[in-house]
């Protein structure tokens, strides 16, 4: 019976080892090879950058090392410290661009370049280039006497409101349309939140936008609107200045495309010489 009892005993205590040594194996996994072992760090989204092993999720099978496995919660569990984030670095940004004409509304540069371009879902890089108005910067410099005057315009949709007046009805006055493209406006455009102001939000640096000029800006014995480059279109694209009317800090420069019979812009980027 002692023989027995001793037996027994070894067993169950063989039985309970073994057990335990089962839901060790269990938890550790059959192996772990992840992304260290492999060596493998990719960019973006690629199906054959994977491993077998131990993921983020706490499941164990197929896990990856690319960079979209962060959003998908497919990364294997070594992902962060084998592949670790690096985000963007550029550079200081250059000296402002001379101005080809100073004194006249053209468009000024300056660039910065990429030192170290994002891995491994590191930030994004920023905007590498920035313009400004040259007419606005040679004369905060004090080296133009006689500084352009902008242009002022309001939305397109002021011209169904506004009277005409001092125009008197017996004399027919033809309106016509400019066609400008934005190169440069300040950030104070998008901040424009009024109820009155909402339409300068649409402004945006590439865009082409058409400006008309009707009565009262086109008065009796005018041939055009202040500020739309009639007088001084020589047949090439110039640059002039804007002004936004009810926010002072909406400006810019815009570069002349050319004039139309009519305006053919959607109505978001259709406005009117005051």
């Amino acid at each position: 019976m002692l023989l027995w009892s001793v037996g027994m005993r070894v067993r169950r205590s063989s039985s309970v080892l073994l057990l335990f040594l089962s839901v060790i194996l269990f938890l550790v996994g059959p192996c772990q090879p992840g992304c260290r072992e492999t060596g493998q760090c990719c960019t973006g989204r690629d199906p054959s950058c994977f491993s077998k092993g131990w993921r983020s999720d706490r499941t164990f099978g197929t896990c990856y090392c690319d960079q979209a496995c962060v959003s998908t919660l497919d990364c294997c569990h070594d992902y962060d410290s084998a592949c670790p984030a690096l985000s963007c670095v550029v550079s200081e940004w250059t000296s402002w661009s001379g101005c080809a004409e100073p004194c006249r509304a053209t468009v000024r540069r300056r660039n910065r370049t990429i030192l170290q371009e994002p891995l491994n879902a590191g930030n994004p890089c920023p905007h590498l280039e920035e313009h400004a108005g040259c007419a606005e910067y040679w004369s905060q410099h004090g080296n133009c006497h006689n500084p352009p005057v902008p242009a002022l315009i309001i939305s397109g949709g002021y011209g169904n409101a506004r009277k005409k007046r001092d125009i008197p009805d017996s004399i027919d006055i033809t309106g016509y349309c400019v066609q400008f493209q934005l190169t440069s406006l300040t950030k104070g455009c998008q901040q424009s939140s009024g109820p009155h102001t909402q339409w300068m939000q649409h402004l945006r640096e590439g865009h082409r936008v058409c400006v008309e000029c009707q009565p009262p800006a086109l008065a009796v014995g005018q041939t055009h609107c202040a500020g739309d480059g009639e007088e001084n279109d020589g047949g090439r694209r110039q640059s002039l200045q804007w002004q936004a009317v009810g926010n002072p800090r909406c400006r810019g420069v815009w570069r002349r495309v050319g004039r139309l019979e009519a305006c053919s812009c959607p109505t978001a980027h259709s406005f009117l010489f005051i």
